[in-house]
């Protein structure tokens, strides 16, 4: 945790670099292509290689998890600082073979914002979903990606169910 904090508060770093440099996209060997607008729209390579390749020889969809898991919710705090924001829940829908570097695109349209704004203005909270995918050289869409993201104030305690005994029925 010490080395993220450090990197993190390494000001001469741009956001790109120190998202090259976060550890397990540091071994990943990932690439940003290009980010723009605060983190609304970026595009990132994952390389093929011999750590991200399976047996069959295309891409483990594993490394492909591990790169869409965090990008709508680092988005999400960048656009909406002072909450608390995680990744809710995430579904792949793996469609296309990985026989080469993937390119993951992602981008958040100003309609997709202003709908979170008003709903954080309305109930203090938002949940949305972004839908993304990770791309071969060839164009082709691999992995479909559904992302929701918890947006929460921060010190959000969710509400515990009260648990019922079966007994008592």
């Amino acid at each position: 945790m010490r080395l993220l904090r450090f990197i993190a508060g390494l000001r001469f770093l741009s956001e790109t670099r120190k998202l090259e440099l976060y550890p397990p996209f540091f071994m990943m060997r990932i690439k940003v292509v290009e980010m723009r607008d605060n983190w609304r729209y970026c595009r990132i390579r994952l390389p093929l290689n011999t750590l991200s390749r399976n047996p069959g020889g295309i891409m483990f969809g594993g490394w492909q998890a591990a790169l869409a898991d965090p990008i709508a919710a680092l988005a999400c705090a960048r656009v909406f600082p002072g909450y608390s924001v995680w990744t809710r829940s995430m579904q792949i829908d793996f469609q296309a073979a990985g026989s080469s570097h993937l390119e993951l695109r992602f981008e958040m349209s100003p309609e997709q914002e202003d709908a979170i704004r008003a709903c954080l203005a309305e109930r203090g909270r938002a949940t949305p979903r972004f839908e993304y995918g990770l791309y071969r050289e060839d164009g082709v869409c691999c992995s479909r990606i559904i992302n929701a993201v918890a947006i929460r104030p921060r010190g959000y305690r969710q509400a515990r169910r009260r648990s019922v005994d079966l007994t008592d029925l």
